[in-house]
């Protein structure tokens, strides 16, 4: 029996905090009158200690539930917002979730299109008998305030394990197509986008290119456009999916939610976020149509089989958005993300220099958060060290590594200081027990003061420790959300 190619599984981030988007009309409209517009539902902001990379953990965390960590051979971070210029940015994400060294990894940028070409080299390797490749996108566009891009962007992550066996969705086929197309660009050395008019972009690049692409790659695969179950396409400006699905025969009722109202506009990330959606939606038999824009075109089908129904539990689209919390500070996440300078404080003004080294030989313990196990007591501490801490036995040279970023936590101290500097105060942080053992002093990120109590439940995050801006280096380490 040859084994099936496809997606194995499938998982999304969504960050907690929601911007009201009247909340950004109340502080421009007297300058930017037509973005009344755009002033329902909410868009998904990252807090301070969020980026590509902390957004694309989770999103693979969520993707791999149930799947032996061992089995994944390669893993790429797609997204035009990685932090990181000349570091492997995939190379953190391998880290945090403790895969063999002997995984593969590579980052993908350049465009709006690539998560979804990524996407189809991946499975075409599968198919020539790779192992099985975790491909990760994430987003996290700045936008210049009082724009419409502030308004209907927004941050997200998402991920798909492809490989081959008891595939959720097997791929019947793709097209893509390449043009220079340039809605809009961002040089190497700008922070926003510069975006040209949008019926423009309408008329020739979602009618246009995307109708043409859609209608070509449906005649291709042989297709009867009016029984495509679900049609997924990641453009959240108005009525335009509706009407590429008439043009091509598509029912009314396949077109999929984009989103727009809720998440807004994940760019890079968008594609697999909605793919995400569907499929967690989706019953064995369904066909899948998934549509790429940016430069181009990349239009997918897919169809799921029986074993989507016997995948594990997961947070997905639907409990990414259920966590989320309103917020119409608009200041505070102009502050945020670098576009309102706030005067900090000199307790703001300590070096937080990441030395290369120490980061080397610990990079199990920060960037994975493994501890460490006695085999002879049992006994889990973090962090991992040579002699055990149980007090009836110090025992020596014992310790195997312990994972702790997937085991739950409880509370047992909390402190909130509003002395100490952070982005947002006041600064929550205490003492949490894993359950099975081990203890650590974490800081809590996501969390309000009813949020934190002696006893609560937690999970683990992977979060921005600190920035070393003087050098430009982003910290990691792990942080105490609560458990829902």
């Amino acid at each position: 029996m040859i084994a099936e190619t496809g997606l194995l599984s499938f998982g999304a981030y969504i960050p907690r905090n929601r911007l009201q988007r009247h909340a950004i009309h109340a502080a421009n409209g007297w300058f930017a009158g037509s973005l009344k517009d755009f002033a329902k539902g909410e868009r998904a902001t990252a807090n301070w200690d969020e980026d590509p990379i902390t957004m694309a953990v989770e999103a693979a965390r969520d993707t791999l539930t149930g799947i032996d960590r061992a089995n994944v051979a390669s893993v790429s971070l797609a997204s035009t917002t990685l932090p990181f210029a000349d570091r492997l940015n995939a190379g953190v994400v391998k880290e945090a979730l403790t895969l063999s060294d002997a995984t593969g990894a590579f980052d993908v940028t350049g465009g709006q299109r690539i998560a979804t070409s990524a996407l189809i080299q991946a499975i075409a390797a599968a198919a020539g008998g790779s192992g099985p490749h975790l491909a990760l996108a994430s987003e996290m566009r700045l936008s210049q305030p009082a724009s419409v891009a502030e308004m209907v962007n927004g941050d997200a992550a998402a991920g798909l394990l492809v490989g081959q066996g008891s595939v959720v969705a097997r791929l019947l086929g793709s097209r893509s197509v390449t043009i220079d197309f340039v809605d809009h660009f961002r040089s190497s050395h700008a922070a926003v986008d510069y975006a040209w008019e949008s019926r423009w972009t309408r008329d020739e690049g979602y009618a246009g290119m995307i109708g043409d692409a859609l209608g070509k790659a449906l005649a291709e695969m042989e297709v009867d456009a009016a029984k495509i179950n679900r049609f997924v396409i990641p453009i959240t400006s108005r009525g335009i999916a509706e009407s590429l699905a008439r043009r091509v025969g598509v029912r009314p009722q396949a077109v999929a939610d984009r989103l727009s109202g809720s998440v807004g506009d994940s760019g890079v990330a968008h594609p697999f976020l909605l793919l995400a959606a569907a499929l967690e939606a989706a019953a064995p038999g369904e066909t899948v149509l998934l549509v790429g824009f940016g430069q181009g075109v990349d239009v997918l089908l897919f169809e799921t089989t029986p074993a989507i129904v016997d995948l594990p539990a997961r947070r997905g689209v639907k409990g990414s958005l259920a966590r989320g919390v309103p917020t119409d500070n608009y200041l505070r996440w102009l502050f945020h993300r670098g576009m309102l300078d706030l005067d900090k404080g000199m307790r703001a003004e300590a070096d937080q220099k990441q030395p290369g080294t120490a980061l080397w030989r610990n990079r199990k313990t920060v960037l994975g958060l493994v501890g460490g196990r006695c085999t002879k007591t049992g006994t889990v501490q973090f962090p991992k060290s040579d002699i055990g801490v149980n007090p009836n036995d110090h025992a020596i040279g014992t310790q195997e590594d312990y994972p702790l970023a997937d085991v739950r936590a409880r509370i047992v101290t909390y402190t909130a200081d509003s002395l100490t500097y952070s982005p947002d105060p006041p600064s929550y942080y205490g003492m949490i027990d894993f359950d099975g053992g081990g203890r650590m002093v974490a800081e809590f990120a996501d969390v309000e003061a009813d949020d934190v109590e002696v006893g609560r439940s937690v999970t683990m995050m992977f979060r921005i420790k600190a920035v070393d801006e003087a050098r430009d280096f982003t910290k990691y380490f792990w942080k105490a959300v609560p458990a829902t």
